[in-house]
């Protein structure tokens, strides 16, 4: 008999054999049971995660909610990843597939692996120190090198930044050397405003004085009320006054539109003017002199 044939006739043997039908079957069970214990304790486990966020002392610092945002993600993605890890093990034990042999071998492939990929490593490590020093999280607005835009992702290898025309940059977090992020703090608008040689400066800083203990209550946007430094420039034909006003974060360019907007008005009101500019043309008429000169000449 060939070999060819014991194999087949093996094969039929453990076919036909009624133990061989039970262990399948009850491995497909805990197969299948596995699966669904990895699917329910997933959804548990990021229930848990955001009632245990939900349930934090309340905060008025926005750096908190901001913190949360990321770090409510970035557990919900480690809960995936290590869930799905240990179901993958345990499905493999009930395939009779040597785990532990298994493990020993990826760890020494791993290590090879990590030698040649030392960027990586290093683009998980600088996320893990982004994260944990909190130095940028989902939804500040933060510039990095010549990329600058809102934070729409935070993972352990990359960031992921949106600027205000909707591309969406890709960084791995070991490119990020230096960020400067503009949502920590609130921000600062300023404005200026210029006001004619003929005007009355004192007027014109009374009237917006006035104006602007009204501008708060109509804009929440607005930390402070407005306030005017004092004469920036003397310029050609102005006089230049600086408006600054302190608002939220990443809230500036409304409000100095905004600012200009109410001040433009008000100062119309007001009949003070806003220069604009002026030229004065001079014409020089050359043929009265020429027929001057040529009456002289037949005189003489």
């Amino acid at each position: 008999m060939s070999y060819i044939e014991k194999m087949f006739n093996s094969m039929i043997d453990k076919l036909s054999n009624e133990e061989t039908w039970i262990t399948i079957g009850e491995s497909f069970l805990k197969i299948i049971a596995i699966l669904i214990l990895t699917s329910i304790l997933i959804r548990i486990g990021k229930l848990a995660i955001r009632n245990i966020f939900k349930v934090r002392t309340p905060s008025r610092l926005r750096i908190s909610e901001r913190r949360e945002a990321t770090l409510l993600k970035l557990l919900e993605n480690m809960l995936t990843y290590v869930v799905f890890f240990v179901a993958a093990i345990m499905t493999l034990s009930v395939l009779t597939i040597d785990v532990k042999a298994l493990l020993a071998g990826a760890g020494i492939v791993g290590l090879a692996v990590g030698f040649g990929a030392q960027s990586l490593v290093k683009d998980i490590i600088t996320g893990f120190f982004i994260i944990f020093e909190d130095q940028f999280s989902v939804g500040d607005y933060i510039r990095v090198d010549q990329f600058e835009g809102t934070v729409e992702e935070i993972g352990l290898r990359t960031t992921k930044i949106k600027n205000w025309t909707g591309e969406v940059h890709i960084l791995p977090n070991g490119s990020i050397m230096q960020v400067t992020n503009f949502s920590l703090n609130n921000s600062i608008a300023f404005v200026d405003i210029s006001i004619a040689y003929e005007g009355d400066i004192n007027k014109a800083e009374k009237v917006l004085q006035d104006l602007f203990e009204k501008l708060p209550e109509k804009y929440e946007d607005m930390v402070k009320q407005p306030e005017i430094l004092g004469v920036q420039n003397l310029a050609a034909s102005d006089v230049v006054l600086r408006v600054v006003s302190e608002t939220l974060p990443m809230r500036h360019f409304y409000i100095a539109r905004q600012l200009r907007k109410e001040i433009k008005l008000c100062l119309d009101e007001h009949g003070i003017e806003i220069p604009f500019p002026r030229l004065v043309m001079y014409t020089r008429n050359e043929e009265g002199p020429a027929q001057d000169k040529s009456k002289l000449n037949s005189e003489g």
